[in-house]
């Protein structure tokens, strides 16, 4: 019976059925359970859909991409679970100030709600929880919190944030939304390592 789970965080604009969530779903068939939720707009209520998930389904680990490795950062420091974290976009609000109006999911949503406004109680919100990410960040963690970055990411730049709060940096040549080929060639095994080092700190 299969008992590992991991929890996908997909960005701001992607959906649960976005590419690097299919492939992080194929790339573990057999191995784990990858859930893929859509994540709400509001980044409070997504946190509480998150910590609610990881509460009942308790993955061993979290992935996240962007907004999602944004989020995965703040639910793996507060609850203690593992998480790779894929270019993180540790300041939501300068992301979204730039793109305030409506605006569509780039990939396909379960409920079929596609479309999305950026207005500024968003931004307020998304501010809110960015002030306190750190709240629960300790060195302690830093074996648990791994951050990806890819070396053509022209959107998120920042390593150097992630740095001042965990040690575990890696990078792969891509851009800010990974590929198929390049979840299977480098988020992968990051989470097989996460996995595998989780298990050994028990």
């Amino acid at each position: 019976m299969m008992t590992k789970k991991i929890l996908f965080l997909h960005g701001f604009f992607a959906s649960g059925s976005c590419i690097p969530a299919q492939a992080l779903r194929q790339a573990f068939t057999g191995e784990a359970e990858v859930l893929t939720p859509d994540l709400h707009l509001h980044p409070k209520e997504a946190l509480a859909f998150i910590e609610n998930i990881c509460k009942q389904e308790k993955p061993c680990v979290l992935v996240g991409n962007s907004n999602g490795a944004f989020l995965a950062q703040i639910v793996a420091s507060r609850l203690g679970i593992p998480a790779l974290l894929g270019n993180p976009y540790l300041e939501m609000t300068r992301f979204l100030i730039e793109r305030i109006g409506a605006h569509e999911y780039k990939s396909l949503r379960a409920d079929g709600h596609q479309k999305l406004v950026i207005d500024q109680l968003l931004i307020d919100e998304f501010a809110e929880v960015q002030a306190h990410q750190w709240d629960n960040s300790h060195p302690k963690l830093s074996d648990r919190i791994w951050g990806l970055f890819g070396e053509n990411d022209h959107l998120a730049h920042f390593e150097p944030l992630f740095l001042q709060h965990y040690t575990h940096a890696y990078h792969f040549p891509g851009g800010h939304t990974p590929t198929a080929e390049e979840v299977r060639e480098y988020y992968v095994p990051l989470v097989e390592k996460l996995m595998n080092h989780n298990q050994s700190l028990k």
